[in-house]
């Protein structure tokens, strides 16, 4: 089996995140790596909070804390929230630890020996009210492309066109809010992109089965001239990794850090170190060529405000290196999720974010309507009559509605035991043909990263047994047929676990609850869909789970629109 290396783009510090986030990375690589898993594969899920630069200074400072021990706080928190939504990192990091100081260095060096580092002069916005440099995001102003009032001073999140601070109309301090500025002189490190154009345009036009909207940016970057320009790669702050040719000093950068976007893909490899440290693992043979690593595949799941960093700056770091580092095979990239029709806002209390989402409802909720509705070819919208539908329709109404059917019926007739006796016919025949062409079709797309699709597959499969227990009807065949009735509740007892197993890449939790309730914790994925339906030894105990999926009501419903809506 194949060794897959999965990597979530790393969340920011400065915050808790709100459901566009976990559904842009977190949660779509979570649900590929466990099916990787679940099929048999090695695989090892990556991810790390992204805790330098300009957003954990600024959140620090307007907590009134320290910034390495707000960082501190702010990673348990963010590591609290994934595991309540039961997201499977092998490893969480940080990209403040000794590991990704050392990398990042390291890289810097060989960077700089292979002449694509330049000391550069630049002209820099100093703010005479905060006394200091204000380096990309301590700038806001209106961006010169599109005229977004909020730009930061690196990027326009509007229209994503990357930006120097001196871009910006009507420039602001982030920190002060002062137009006090004025423009110095101050020596950075720039990485000489312009170098890599034909390597980068050579591996980016190989990757021909990538999807349309990664190659699509990437391509962009490449062609208007705009992503490949030679960019600074150090920053003005007190709070990073300093500037350092490898172990060395780098004279002139004293007091400097670099910039937050060099050093956080290199918390990719610095993570799987700190993995490999933890738990006596061995981090090169996923990331060194040399040692290995030519075997693994690569897949990087991520929004697309921060794919040109992953097709350009970071492939460039590792090749300009000259070292035999492991590139990405695959890079997932995702569209936005709109908030009732708007964006998500933070300052005005406009959508749910994750810790709030956990706390209404239980993560299964949030992960199914999430990953049927992944924003993959275009913009998706959370609007909360769509999330009640969704929960419903498909979780209450077909998932649980079957579970709870056949786990009760059958402890009414026969007690909490698998049924004995009775045959297997025509109707079961029927249902194992039609759920074995839709499992080819759901793991098809979902080594594919399909998930919408894959999903669209797995409720399919899920009613599929609806139909079959309808028609069966083994609460009228028990009058006149008793080993029928029981046939067809066995045989839907083994639906279940068939349904626990193909779930819980998607909805782990429930997927535990069908597995208790059958005794089929050890359950493996399914070779042959007519071995696996006759798999449940008769006579063997079951449990009735409790209810699995509450609907959402009317009532509810209005009320959480309201609370969320960003009006208060």
């Amino acid at each position: 089996m194949a060794r897959i290396l999965i990597t979530s783009a790393l969340p920011y510090i400065n915050g808790i995140k709100h459901l566009g986030n976990l559904v842009g990375s977190q949660l779509p690589s979570d649900v590929y790596a466990r099916f990787m898993r679940a099929t048999g594969h090695e695989v090892l899920l990556i991810c790390a909070t992204d805790e330098h630069g300009t957003p954990a200074e600024l959140a620090a400072a307007k907590a009134g804390k320290p910034v390495d021990a707000f960082c501190a706080e702010m990673w348990q928190v963010q590591k609290d929230i994934a595991d309540g939504f039961r997201i499977s990192f092998d490893h969480f990091g940080r990209s403040s630890s000794p590991q990704n100081h050392a990398l990042t260095q390291h890289f810097a060096g060989r960077l700089a020996d292979a002449g694509l580092i330049d000391e550069v002069m630049e002209k820099q916005v100093y703010s005479l009210a905060d006394g200091r440099y204000l380096p990309d995001r301590y700038i806001e102003g209106t961006c010169p492309n599109c005229g977004y009032e909020n730009a930061r001073g690196d990027q326009c999140e509007n229209c994503t066109k990357q930006l120097d601070p001196t871009d910006l109309v009507n420039p602001r301090s982030a920190i002060s809010g002062s137009t006090d500025l004025e423009v110095r002189e101050t020596k950075h490190l720039y990485l000489r992109q312009s170098k890599m154009r034909a390597p980068l345009t050579e591996w980016i036009e190989s990757k021909t089965d990538w999807p349309i909207l990664t190659t699509s940016i990437a391509k962009k970057w490449l062609n208007d001239g705009d992503g490949l320009q030679d960019r600074g790669i150090t920053r003005d702050l007190d709070w990073g990794i300093s500037v350092k040719r490898g172990a060395e000093e780098w004279p002139g950068m004293e007091g400097k850090v670099f910039y937050v976007w060099f050093d956080a893909p290199i918390e990719y490899i610095a993570a799987t170190a700190e993995w490999a440290d933890a738990t006596g693992g061995n981090w090169e043979r996923w990331w060194r060529t040399d040692k290995g690593a030519d075997d693994v595949r690569y897949v990087q799941f991520m929004a697309k405000d921060n794919i040109p960093f992953h097709t350009l700056s970071f492939p460039a770091t590792l090749m300009g290196s000259g070292e035999p580092w492991k590139l990405v095979d695959y890079i997932k990239g995702f569209n936005w999720l709109l908030y009732e029709g708007g964006k998500f806002s933070t300052s005005q209390g406009r959508g749910v974010f994750m810790d709030q989402a956990l706390e209404i409802l239980p993560s299964d909720y949030w992960r199914w309507w999430l990953v049927s509705n992944v924003p993959e070819s275009s913009d998706s919208d959370f609007t909360w009559e769509s999330f009640q539908a969704g929960i419903n329709k498909d979780l209450a109404d077909v998932l649980g509605n079957f579970v709870s059917r056949v786990t009760k019926f059958c402890r009414s007739k026969w007690g909490e035991v698998v049924p004995v006796g009775g045959a297997y016919g025509a109707a079961e025949a029927a249902v194992i043909a039609e759920i074995s062409e839709r499992l080819d079709s759901y793991q098809v797309h979902m080594q594919a990263i399909e998930l919408r699709k894959a999903c669209q597959e797995l409720r399919a499969i899920w009613v599929a047994g609806n139909e079959y227990l309808q028609h069966a009807a083994p609460w009228s065949s028990f009058k006149t047929d008793p080993e029928a009735a029981a046939a067809t509740v066995r045989f839907a007892l083994n639906l279940i676990r068939l349904y626990a197993v193909l779930s819980e890449p998607v909805i782990p939790d429930a997927a535990q609850t069908m597995r208790a309730a059958l005794g089929a914790e050890n359950a493996e994925w399914p070779d042959d869909v007519a071995t696996y339906l006759d798999g449940l030894t008769a006579g063997a105990g079951i449990s009735v789970p409790d209810v699995m999926f509450a609907k959402i009501d009317d009532t509810a419903r209005e009320a959480l629109e309201a609370r969320f809506s960003g009006g208060n």
